[in-house]
């Protein structure tokens, strides 16, 4: 091959990569603002329904639900069709969820929602494989790179979305539709990849019950199982309360969903920093105790609810769920021996997980239309914080989830 012609080939490469580079970017900042950019909107959505607290909770809910279920699935559908095509296709159904869930109507608003929820759960498992795949010497940076812009987006959803709603006559509707234009965007420059589909490309995914057996009998993984639950459940379950929960306190609904932009936007330099550290410590104990009572603190000064310590509440929130879903993600490899392993352990965690995670906001909004105000809803989520806290010690405490199976 002469000079020139391997010049145009590295030129090719150096193009198709900034154009994945570019694509895995867009395409991990669709997997959180289609839900964070309907949580400050869920009083607007409520009142204009007239539906209840209890049912409207599920639009955070049933997402989680898809996530849950869906999930094992996705690398199936990918083998069968190769990941490119898989992502092509979960943008599609991304953008179909968006336009159908901001047309008028429950109907409407809760199918949309189940096709968001399908959308991104696909998304949240073949992304971390597609970066995997192509990127093999850069898997951290790459890997923060889209988290930051995955956080970053879902923090502007709960930022600008009542500001967008109050906008001519937008509206809700209009506040949750336009974020289909980032998908479409996201969709375009993800379409070259289709040219390089990997049918052969066998994403692995154990689910063997008798394989996974000795693992679900392990009080370490359950361990592990339900702090990813839990940090999950106070995720979405502030997600989509916090909104509201502000306005009680006396905060209007603009200035509550900055809170909410300024709670998500603390987590953002969490989820590189502590990785780095818990890799480097002989145990994860401190990091889970620091973690938890960060919940515990935040909780509690919303419980109170003095306004002037209302934005340091939501930065202590903030930095609190950004820590626990990095030690919740540095578990599975730091508590198990090899990649199978961790694939058994990640999957437990997740599938099960996400199904804890998807009773919070639930729960929540039905303890708050049974009492009519948050005081109860509030304790009932430091109580939870303190049953993490004990899953947490356990968690990061030295051992392989294969060294104490009963």
């Amino acid at each position: 091959m002469n000079q020139k012609a391997m010049s145009s080939t590295s030129n090719k490469k150096t193009k198709n990569g900034w154009l994945l580079l570019i694509g895995v970017i867009l395409v991990g900042s669709n997997l959180r603002v289609p839900l964070t950019s309907a949580g400050s909107l869920i009083p607007f959505i409520r009142d204009d329904l007239g539906i209840s607290n209890t049912l409207i909770g599920t639009i955070t809910t049933l997402p989680l639900l898809a996530f849950a279920l869906l999930s094992p699935f996705a690398p199936k559908i990918a083998n069968r069709f190769g990941m490119e095509l898989t992502i092509t296709f979960s943008l599609i159904l991304l953008i179909i969820g968006i336009a159908v869930r901001s047309v008028s109507g429950v109907f409407y608003l809760f199918a949309g929602t189940i096709l968001i929820g399908m959308a991104i759960s696909i998304g949240n498992v073949l992304i971390p494989g597609i970066v995997k795949m192509n990127f093999p010497q850069r898997i951290g940076f790459m890997t923060g790179i889209y988290a930051i812009f995955m956080n970053l987006f879902g923090a502007l959803g709960s930022g600008v979305s009542v500001p967008v709603a109050s906008m001519g006559n937008l509206g809700w509707q209009g506040a949750l539709g336009i974020w289909g234009v980032l998908t479409i965007i996201s969709l375009l420059l993800w379409l070259p990849q289709l040219s390089k589909s990997q049918k052969g490309e066998k994403v692995k995914v154990n689910v063997e019950t008798e394989k996974k057996s000795s693992l679900w009998r392990s009080p370490l993984a359950w361990k592990i199982t339900i702090f990813m639950g839990g940090q999950s459940l106070m995720f979405y379950t502030l997600i989509t309360w916090l909104p509201d929960i502000l306005r009680v306190i006396g905060f209007n609904s603009s200035t509550a969903g900055w809170i909410v932009f300024i709670m998500q936007l603390s987590i953002i330099p969490v989820t590189f920093i502590v990785p780095i550290i818990a890799e480097k410590l002989k145990n994860q104990v401190g990091l889970s105790i620091i973690t938890i009572t960060l919940f515990i603190l935040g909780f509690a000064g919303l419980l109170l609810g003095i306004r002037v310590l209302i934005p340091v509440c939501a930065i202590m929130l903030g930095v609190a769920g950004g820590s626990a879903f990095s030690l919740a993600m540095m578990f599975f490899t730091l508590r198990t021996r090899n990649g199978k392993e961790a694939a058994e352990l990640s999957g437990m965690a997740q599938s099960f997980g996400y199904l804890l995670a998807a009773v919070g906001p639930v729960l929540v909004g039905t303890l708050h239309d049974l009492t009519g105000g948050w005081t109860i809803p509030l304790i009932l989520l430091i109580c939870i914080s303190f049953v993490l806290l004990i899953m947490g010690i356990g968690a990061g405490k030295v051992g392989y989830v294969t060294n104490d199976v009963e």
